[in-house]
């Protein structure tokens, strides 16, 4: 097993993402090898066709309803907060975790990638979720099922085997 679905961490960069959390999952990888800006930009960084093309039909569709699809003006690839992962803006940069994420209208979101360091499955990625909105509601029920899917494929990118210890 690469990936696996577990209970949210309760990290401090979680506790303060958001003001209200109306959906959360959090799947984890094992990786004992790579910091997390590397971690961070393996899972975000690159994403594969298949998900990019599912992206398009997404920015496609949701832009008839005044959301944002294309990256903002204070896009950068600056390892700093402030900075870009991916798509998802650094919200904050902390020694065994970094929060991601973007706010529209219909619902605000974080990403937080931390690492435990002490378990095997030691690099939690969580979705923390807050509607603004009906229509971020029911944008969250039609994207669930595609979400879980996509972000158990884009945390395996993360996946290293720990090295043996001499």
């Amino acid at each position: 097993m690469k990936v696996k679905e577990e209970p949210i961490p309760k990290t401090e960069g979680i506790k303060t993402a958001l003001p209200r959390i109306d959906f959360s999952d959090s799947f984890s990888t094992t990786n004992h090898t790579d910091d997390l800006g590397t971690i961070s930009n393996s899972i975000f960084g690159t994403v594969p066709k298949w998900i990019e093309f599912l992206l398009k039909i997404r920015n496609a569709i949701v832009k008839l309803f005044g959301l944002k699809t294309e990256k903002p003006e204070d896009f950068n690839t600056n390892f700093r907060v402030g900075g870009y992962i991916g798509f998802f803006k650094i919200y904050s940069i902390e020694d065994c975790e970094i929060i991601l994420g973007a706010d529209d209208k219909h619902l605000n979101f974080r990403v937080s990638i931390y690492n435990s360091k002490e378990e095997q499955f030691n690099i939690k990625v969580t979705t923390l979720v807050e509607y603004n909105n009906r229509f971020g509601r029911i944008y969250m029920a039609v994207v669930k099922p595609f979400h879980h899917v996509i972000v158990k494929i884009m945390v395996k990118q993360a996946y290293k085997i720990k090295a043996k210890e001499s």
